[in-house]
């Protein structure tokens, strides 16, 4: 394999990409790409490069996007207003009809754009090999669901045939209603059910900062629960550590919270002895 043709020159040394490739060798990684990174399309080219170069070297990846930012800029052109209970998204009937389909929309632009890269992908999402059941989170909240089941076997199938699965944060309730899950939420549950080695959660911070506002590089989970005690981990940041700590606690080896704004931090976080954010162990 000619890593000098497949890297990027910008991205991780070959000396330290080549011990990571056999470390990942028979591992999963699973990979959240949400939040404002999805807005800005050389943000998303950057993202499609790093993930098609995992694949080419013949890592095993797991996709699961979110959409917040394209749902609300669809809803603000229906004139639908957006209803919140504890940071999540009342969903009626209506808005439940755009989601799904502001979701599917971009799950197939992921496709179409690995595929012109040369990497074989698999949509998977409501109306197309639905892995996620769910159950309801609460009435109040309308169609949002919570992961009840993940099949395993559909994802297995797709890695096994050097392909890549892109999955929606939507799931299938009874009678075959559609739910809306939280994207973090959707990639803890995919992440967990596959006992993955790392999950990255890409997002527009540089990962978790101390009160001086420096970089974390890695922390375990009971030093975690102090900074959320003494609120250096605050708001919106809380919900996503959770979901963290709740991986690392049932299967997942670790997760990274990377700046997916930042050129190749998928390369640099998997490829690199330093990483590119912040990694997150029991």
């Amino acid at each position: 394999m000619n890593l000098k043709k497949i890297l990027p020159e910008n991205g991780p040394p070959i000396s330290e990409v080549t011990k990571y490739i056999e470390k990942y060798e028979n591992d999963l990684i699973v990979i959240k790409y949400g939040g404002n990174v999805l807005i800005d399309r050389d943000i998303f080219n950057n993202f499609i490069t790093d993930i098609s170069i995992l694949n080419k070297l013949g890592l095993s990846v797991v996709i699961i996007h979110g959409g917040g930012p394209r749902i609300k800029r669809e809803l603000d052109k229906s004139n639908i207003q957006s209803k919140f209970i504890r940071g999540l998204r009342v969903t009626d009937k209506k808005i439940i009809d755009l989601v799904e389909e502001v979701l599917i929309e971009f799950n197939n632009d992921i496709f179409k754009s690995l595929e012109k890269k040369g990497s074989k992908a698999i949509s998977i999402h409501t109306k197309n090999c639905n892995i996620i059941e769910v159950i309801p989170e609460t009435p109040e909240l309308g169609f949002v669901g919570i992961p009840n089941k993940i099949n395993n076997d559909i994802l297995l199938n797709i890695i096994k045939e050097n392909k890549i699965p892109i999955i929606s944060p939507l799931g299938l309730g009874k009678d075959n209603q559609t739910y809306n899950i939280n994207g973090d939420t959707a990639a803890m549950a995919v992440a967990k059910s596959l006992r993955a080695r790392r999950l990255l959660l890409m997002t527009n911070v540089d990962g978790v900062l101390n009160k001086k506002k420096n970089l974390i590089e890695e922390i375990s989970s009971s030093e975690i629960l102090e900074m959320i005690k003494d609120e250096t981990i605050t708001e919106g940041m809380i919900p996503k550590i959770n979901a963290c700590l709740d991986a690392v606690n049932n299967g997942v080896t670790a997760v990274g919270i990377i700046n997916g704004t930042k050129k190749h931090s998928c390369l640099w976080e998997i490829f690199s002895d330093k990483g590119s954010g912040t990694l997150i162990r029991k």
